[in-house]
């Protein structure tokens, strides 16, 4: 993603190169004007070396501000590429990923890793950039003013960025004690806002406090001593600094009073400060590995998604622009990765246009893989199965699924309005029919209770509503699309009594002149469906029509006294 940023990225580095000059360049100006007050040179050569220098300055502001743009943009794009990229293809992704996958871990990688990225290109470049071009300036001056001494520049620079680097390694027990100390307290405090409620109903306030003050106590300790430590790091470093300094500083002098390499005391300055300058630029880049290992670390993470192969491929399969609904479940078998068994075995199953059918049987049965199937989110193992006619391995499943609504388990919201969320990803969808799909669904009392009518705001998740509000909402967004199949998977399972009689009523009326397909465990749901199959242990144990399953005295009797019982 940064192959098409290359040209502006050697402008970029051009642009630092220019700007950050001065702190390898001065240097040498310094010396040649300590060595004009030395010799009593002309104050003439004094100002034209002074002005010299005031020009090089005079080119960091507009250089950095080059810089600044060039990086910026380029920063700024790279991260909003990548988010584009990410969430382009987590669509693309396979349900089965994203089932691996928890929200969390995908918003990080979102949010977080690309967060981390920008921050590998904003601090990282300009210390690599200017940690190597100091190092290249003042090695490459040092050799054409001083060259007999580059190679003590080659032996002491390392030994300071060796000793910083053994001084901070023993910080690093203490830092990895100080992050486990604090995530202990955070998970902790996670733990006592998901207990208020039991908390306070049994009287418990003050042993969560003692619990939460012990761990709070725990990461003050490690606090302390982490901060003793790294005041020595600090106290440690500046100290060898200053003493090597020192010691180049006495070398360099000593060269020239003795007169065993002819320098100047202006060279003397010069080595000196650029012995400073090069131990500086070590100790940024040393500085810059945390950042350096969280951004790459960043981009495997990232790269998980993007070279992850469990991808839905529709591209080149068959555009569908029509359904009528009839769909036919042919020796049907299906079983998730490593799982001991089948989910769905030998599933044989005719659904005509237009028919309900409804799925009941104990959790797990496989029930929902089968809508699941239906849908395209997984593939058969074994067998076939057809719309239409048509194998669904070779139809553009995107497409399909334009003539499809579903109304999952739990009912999906996001913030916005009523309006917002019934026609969600219908443009052109009207006030007229949000509110017919309201009606549809028995949710128009929604409007009267909230009095900003389809300008309600439902709240982070739908916070501001019931739970028999949010389902209704859900049916609602499906039934406003007129979908050819129609998949309701426990969709009346969050609504008590009277929700649940308002939204019957309402789907006995919807079901007709649409394929519907129907999971649920309350079985007054679904008296109305033409047919019920009872699944067990991921095959069709029976099917029929509601009074004939109870006549049969089988598998969905049992299921029906259980439940009356």
């Amino acid at each position: 993603m940064l192959r098409p940023h290359t040209a502006r990225l050697v402008g970029a580095s051009l642009a630092f190169l220019v700007k950050d000059s001065p702190s390898w360049v001065m240097p040498a100006i310094a010396a040649v004007i300590v060595d004009t007050v030395v010799r009593g040179g002309a104050v003439g050569s004094l100002a034209v070396w002074g002005a010299a220098g005031l020009a090089i300055l005079a080119l960091n502001y507009p250089f950095s501000m080059l810089f600044v743009r060039i990086t910026s943009g380029i920063t700024r794009g790279l991260a909003v590429d990548l988010r584009n990229a990410l969430t382009e293809r987590l669509q693309r992704m396979s349900i089965g990923f994203h089932n691996r996958q928890s929200a969390a871990a995908v918003q990080n990688k979102v949010v977080r890793d690309v967060e981390n990225v920008e921050l590998l290109m904003q601090q990282s470049l300009p210390t690599l950039l200017g940690s190597s071009f100091t190092l290249i300036g003042a090695i490459v001056l040092t050799a054409v003013n001083v060259p007999a001494f580059v190679p003590v520049f080659l032996v002491t620079v390392p030994l300071s960025a060796i000793l910083v680097r053994w001084i901070r390694s023993r910080a690093t027990v203490r830092n990895e004690s100080f992050r486990r100390e604090v995530e202990f307290y955070s998970a902790g405090v996670g733990e006592m806002a998901a207990l208020i409620p039991i908390t306070r109903g049994h009287g418990l306030e003050q042993v969560e406090t003692q619990r939460l003050r012990v761990r709070a106590e725990r990461v003050r300790v490690a606090g302390r001593e982490l901060d003793s430590l790294n005041g020595r790091f600090l106290a440690v470093s500046w100290v060898s600094y200053q003493v090597l300094g020192l010691i180049c500083l006495v070398s360099a002098a000593s060269l020239a009073i003795s007169g065993v390499l002819p320098i100047t005391p202006g060279q003397v300055v010069l080595l000196s400060t650029y012995f400073t300058v090069l131990t500086n630029a070590i100790v940024m880049l040393l500085n810059s590995a945390p950042v350096f290992s969280r951004g790459l670390e960043s981009v495997r993470s990232i790269s998980e998604v993007m070279a992850d192969p469990d991808l839905e491929i529709n591209e080149g399969r068959a555009v569908v622009d029509s359904v009528d609904g009839a769909l036919s479940l042919q020796n049907v078998s299906f079983r998730y990765p490593d799982a001991p068994r089948p989910a769905l075995e030998g599933i044989d199953l005719e659904i005509a246009a237009g028919e309900t059918v409804a799925f009941v049987g104990p959790s797990g049965g496989g029930k929902s893989t089968l809508l699941n199937l239906v849908l395209g989110f997984v593939r058969p193992t074994e067998g076939r199965v057809l719309l239409d006619g048509r194998d669904m391995n070779e139809l553009d499943l995107r497409t399909m699924r334009s003539f499809v609504s579903v109304v999952p388990q739990e009912s999906v919201l996001f913030e916005g309005t009523i309006r917002d969320n019934v026609a969600y990803g219908l443009a052109d969808a009207d006030d007229d029919r949000v509110l017919a799909a309201l009606a549809g669904a028995n949710a128009l009392d929604i409007l009267e209770l909230h009095g900003d009518g389809l300008d309600a705001v439902v709240g982070d998740r739908g916070t501001r509503l019931s739970g028999g509000q949010r389902q209704r909402l859900a049916i609602a967004r499906a039934l406003i699309r007129d979908p050819r199949v129609l998949i309701l998977d426990e969709a009346t399972s969050a609504l008590d009594s009277v929700s649940e009689a308002k939204v019957r009523d309402a789907l006995t009326q919807l079901f007709r002149d649409r394929t519907t397909l129907i999971v649920a465990h309350r079985l007054s749901t679904i008296r109305e469906a033409d047919r019920i199959a009872v699944i067990e242990r991921g095959r069709i144990v029976e099917i029929g029509e509601h009074d004939e399953l109870l006549t049969r005295n089988g598998h969905f009797a049992r299921l029906a006294a259980r439940q009356i019982s």
